[in-house]
This record gives structure tokens, C-alpha cells and sequence, in this order.
């Protein structure tokens, strides 16, 4: 693989970069280099920009609003996001379900749903996991009960990413209990302001406020927003995790924790005597952690090849999740290491501009604790990295 940019992409990347610098909001991108979390405000707010670009799905088939792309530009688009402070939006109408309603939905599915995914009309979270089913998808128990045209909905979903400001959720639910626990799943739509729903926060020890549970009490949906047919939603529910684990880059923001990193280990620490970049053990473990990070970029863009000419990423998209993933905690362990103890606590009064401080702290601690603890779930979460390895033992190796 050429890495070496032509120079049509030399210019388009110096187009995409100029019209983010020139139209993200200052505000969003103050709150983004401080590696603060952006809110949905904030994310619609900047997706109705691109929208209007025409930016927002690029990896989409040009007739359902795509941009034609190749993969080496929808590669450079996300690489510029990062680099330029830009909030990605939250993939799930996107990335995930607008895959499996081109992919299986009806011609009245796409018609009613995929305008409103690229407009961020609606918003979606993804009703997945449950209590006794999470790394076991197949175990879910959550039933959906057919009665006349619609299907009675009860039970619980857990880890809910942005349930409490999201206005649909795509569902997986039992619709039989005949045959394999593979069998007698169907994958639902619906509304999350339907009577019987309620969502309950789940904070996490980072101190964000992602994760909810979502209980379903007697929630009738109707028939007609089920994707594929009825106890067959394990197919659906498998190509969506393909391009949960093989659709969304994580090179580009790891590469740009990466160079922070870097900035971070030159800064004399308070008390070190010295810079962690002089220290031979932690300059071998960084140049370790940047080859490995290369290496997955190389890997990482092949899976989007295949994604740019139209496949679905197939058992490739469990080897990017597992190394993406756990290069991406390495380089925050990496971080911690290198703020010291300013990162063992929360001292907002330490990292008021001005004060007479370490210079690491006003720049880099206020949310590098934050992240680190919030990415200790990167490894388990679109399948944990033992469930990544036994799909690629199974279907990569043939074991």
C-alpha cells in the first residue's frame, strides 16, 4: 500500500482541513482540545454543517447521500476531524443502523429513516446488551410478544451509550425460544418516548454520564418496524457488529493521543529531575507503542478498502477492534505515566491558567483521569477482546 498521498489528495485534504478550521464553531473546539466530551447540542450543531457540505456519511452509497469517496479521503476526512478539534458524531445512526437498513431494510425503511440519520433528526443508542447478555449476545432474553399488527416489548437493556438524549434505539429481541439461542432473534426500531420505556443513568467512575439501563414495560411497537424477517435478526444483528468493530477509525484519534503523549514526555516534570523522552525505558516503550500504532493504521485502512467498495468487513473488523482498542489504552497508561501525580487526583484549582504550576497540568490533566478510567471499557465493549480472539481463531486461523 502507496501511504504517500497523490496530489489530488494532497489538495483535498488541504480543502477538507480549511473548511473545518473555517466553519467549526470556536466554542466546540475550545471544549474538544481540552478533551472534553462534546454534548449533543454541540455534536448536532456541527453535524448540521457538514450536513450542508454534504459530509456527513461519506462511507454511505453516493444515491443514499455518500460523497463518492475513495477510502484514502474518507481516511484524510476523519483524520482532519481529529486533527482539528472536530467532533465525530456518535455513529450509531450512521455507521450502524443506516448499514442495515441499506442493507436489509424495506424500500419504505430507507425512505422514512436514512433522510433523518444524515439530517440528526432522530438520534439513536443501540439496545443490545442485557444484564446475563453481553460479551453472550445470543442469550438476550429481552421478548417481544406478537399482538395483532404490533409486537408487546419486555425486559431490560444495560450499557445503553446515550439513551437519555436519544429519540430511537434499534433493539434486538426474542421472538422465539424454539431451536439455538442464535435463533428466534428479531432486530426492532422504535421511538424511545413510547409509553412503558424508562432510562436510568449509569455513571461511570470517569465521572461521564454515558452509560444508562433501559427498562421495557408492555412497549408495543408495531410489526412494521422490525428489519428483516421475524427470528432472523442474528444475521442483521452480526453485519451491524462488523461495522461496529471494523467501521470506525481508531488510528486517528490514537495517533493524536500519541502526539500529546510525545508533547507531554519533553515537558520537565516538577520533581523528575529530567524528561521522560531521556529515559531509555520509556523512549523504547514509545517507540514500541508508535510502530504498533503504524501498523495497525495499515490494517485499520485495508478494512475500510473493503468497506469503500461496498463489502461489510467481515471477521478483518474483530483484528482491527482488538489491537485498536488495546493500543488505544496503552497510549492513555502511557499518559498517565507521563503527567505523574497530577493525574492520581481531581485538583481543579491547579489547572486555573496563570497559577504557578507545573506546565503539564493546565494543559493535559484536568481530563486525562477522566479518559483513561472511560477507555478501561474499549476492550469490552462491540465484544470483548476474548470474544475478538476466538472470531478471529475461528474464521482468520480456522482453528
Amino acid at each position: 500500500m502507496d501511504l504517500n498521498l497523490s496530489p489530488e489528495n494532497e489538495a483535498f485534504r488541504q480543502e477538507v482541513g480549511d473548511f473545518v478550521r473555517a466553519n467549526l464553531p470556536g466554542d466546540i473546539r475550545d471544549k474538544m482540545k481540552q478533551g472534553l466530551l462534546p454534548d449533543k447540542e454541540d455534536v448536532v450543531r456541527w453535524i448540521t454543517i457538514l450536513n450542508a457540505k454534504g459530509w456527513v456519511a461519506p462511507a454511505w452509497p453516493v444515491e443514499h447521500g455518500g460523497t463518492g469517496w475513495d477510502t484514502q479521503q474518507i481516511y484524510i476526512f476523519q483524520e482532519e476531524l481529529v486533527a482539528n478539534h472536530a467532533p465525530m458524531e456518535s455513529g450509531f445512526g450512521t455507521g450502524l443502523v443506516a448499514p442495515v437498513l441499506i442493507a436489509f431494510g424495506s424500500e419504505e425503511q430507507k425512505a422514512r429513516y436514512l433522510p433523518r440519520i444524515l439530517s440528526f433528526e432522530d438520534w439513536w443508542c443501540q439496545g443490545y446488551s442485557e444484564p446475563n447478555a453481553g460479551s453472550d449476545l445470543a442469550a438476550l432474553s429481552c421478548r417481544a410478544i406478537r399482538d395483532g399488527d404490533d409486537y408487546v416489548v419486555n425486559g431490560t437493556k444495560i450499557w445503553t451509550t446515550g439513551a437519555h438524549t436519544a429519540d430511537k434505539i434499534f433493539c434486538l429481541v426474542r421472538t422465539s425460544t424454539e431451536g439455538k439461542k442464535q435463533e428466534g432473534i428479531s432486530f426492532l426500531l422504535f421511538d424511545m418516548n413510547l409509553p412503558g420505556i424508562t432510562v436510568k443513568p449509569i455513571l461511570m467512575f470517569s465521572g461521564d454520564h454515558e452509560l444508562n439501563q433501559v427498562f421495557f414495560d408492555d412497549v408495543r411497537v408495531p410489526q412494521a418496524n422490525r428489519v428483516g424477517p421475524e427470528n432472523k435478526g442474528w444475521t442483521v444483528a452480526k453485519y451491524l457488529l462488523e461495522f461496529e468493530r471494523g467501521g470506525i477509525s481508531y488510528t486517528p484519534p490514537v495517533k493524536a493521543g500519541l502526539e500529546k503523549l510525545k508533547e507531554i514526555s519533553r515537558i520537565e516534570t516538577a520533581g523528575s529531575g529530567g524528561k521522560l523522552v531521556d529515559d531509555p525505558d520509556f523512549r523504547r516503550d514509545l517507540a514500541k507503542l508508535e510502530t504498533e500504532i503504524t501498523a495497525n493504521e495499515m490494517s485499520e485502512k485495508r478494512v475500510m478498502s473493503a468497506l469503500s467498495l461496498g463489502q461489510n468487513p467481515g471477521a478483518a473488523s474483530s483484528m482491527f477492534k482488538l489491537r485498536g482498542s488495546e493500543l488505544q489504552q496503552r497510549m492513555l497508561e502511557m499518559t498517565m505515566k507521563a503527567i505523574g501525580n497530577y493525574a492520581n487526583v481531581y485538583q481543579p484549582d491547579a489547572f486555573i491558567p496563570g497559577n504557578n504550576v507545573d506546565p503539564i497540568a493546565p494543559n493535559h490533566a484536568v481530563t486525562a483521569t477522566a479518559k483513561y478510567f472511560n477507555q478501561r471499557a474499549a476492550t469490552i465493549y462491540a465484544g470483548s477482546s476474548e470474544v475478538q480472539r476466538n472470531i478471529i481463531a475461528k474464521h482468520v486461523l480456522g482453528l
